[in-house]
């Protein structure tokens, strides 16, 4: 064979052995990461070239010496590959978080633009009722036909009342998205505020044939740091929720405490429990699960439990629900003390 062939042949050889070891590598590597892969490839060229190279150094007669000199340029040579490579896998990297990030973007604003259909959907049927039947009785008051005027006046009331809270409500979920629900921070005691919320929402219970209890634990006479305007309110819309969805002879238990530097509020309903379908998106704007789509006869449009996340949110604390016997337990927590460094506004997204 030409001389030149065979140092061809025993070039290519032994070079496509490597080339083939360095593929399987690669496909074994599949899963990794790009950057991972930016880096091996240059290694692997470098490495084939030095095989052939030591391959055909018999055929092609070079001496000891050109084969170390010949060696330490493929060295060489492969150092700044591998450096070039490993520049390249951390831009390679930084794209990957970009892209991520871009998609975990994407996916938020689909969830959002999906939530916030749903909730136009929600809101608008709910007003659509009680407005219709709003607009019957005005024109039967009008016309003199209203078989008890004095009722109709009551019932327009009560119905004013009812849409007067669920424009509060749209008013206090849009400033919690915008992140404009500015806390206002002073010491207040837990005990207090959840007294004063069992007062309020006693009137409602005993109307429903539901029993309220509240109790203390721990050091739950402390004060904490918090808006007690929005922290009540939070308050009022779980204990409010539990009695409308207790059934009659129900009790309704609200337990508040104070345990290593965590203030804690406890709701527990016996409302049957939640299907486990809906507890991922029980606090999402407007969503009930699979009720109908009926109006709530007590005011609302679905809102009450996402301001609660908001506010919890913005106090830096945490809310969970869990299905318990014969009903839901809801759960707040927030730092009983604040550090003002880690304060962040009001955000709250579809849970």
């Amino acid at each position: 064979m030409n001389p030149w062939m065979s140092v061809t042949v025993t070039a290519i050889v032994s070079s496509a052995v490597v080339g083939a070891v360095g593929l399987v590598v690669l496909h074994l590597l599949g899963r990794r990461s790009a950057r991972t892969l930016a880096w091996l490839a240059p290694v692997t060229a470098v490495v084939a070239v030095v095989v052939g190279v030591v391959a055909t150094s018999q055929r092609m007669f070079l001496s000891s010496h050109d084969l170390g000199v010949v060696l330490v340029v493929c060295a060489s040579a492969g150092f700044v590959a591998v450096g070039v490579g490993l520049l390249l896998s951390r831009r390679i990297d930084q794209i990957e978080h970009h892209s991520r990030e871009l998609a975990e973007d994407q996916a938020r604003a689909e969830e959002a633009e999906r939530t916030r259909r749903e909730l136009v959907a929600w809101v608008s049927h709910d007003l659509r009722t009680p407005l219709a039947g709003m607009r019957a009785m005005t024109e039967a008051l009008e016309d003199g036909v209203a078989p008890d005027p004095a009722r109709y006046h009551r019932q327009l009331r009560t119905e004013v009342d009812r849409l007067t809270g669920m424009v509060d409500d749209l008013f206090e979920l849009s400033r919690i998205n915008a992140g404009a629900l500015n806390l206002v921070r002073e010491q207040i005691s837990l005990t207090d505020v959840v007294g004063d919320v069992v007062a309020a929402t006693t009137p409602l219970a005993d109307a429903r044939g539901v029993t309220l209890s509240a109790e203390a634990r721990g050091a739950a006479s402390a004060t904490i740091s918090a808006d007690e305007r929005e922290l009540r309110r939070a308050i009022t819309n779980l204990v409010g929720n539990a009695i409308r969805h207790t059934p009659h002879d129900g009790t309704v238990d609200v337990v508040a405490a104070i345990v290593n530097g965590t203030a804690t509020v406890t709701v527990t309903d016996a409302c049957g429990g939640i299907p486990e379908a809906d507890l991922s998106r029980i606090f999402e704007a407007g969503f009930r699960g699979d009720q109908a789509r009926t109006p709530d006869p007590d005011g609302g449009a679905g809102l009450g439990l996402a301001i609660v996340q908001g506010i919890v949110t913005a106090h830096s604390g945490v809310v969970r629900v869990q299905n318990v016997g014969g009903g839901c337990r809801f759960v707040v927590e927030i730092p009983a003390t604040v550090d003002p460094a880690s304060v962040q506004p009001a955000s709250v997204r579809p849970a």
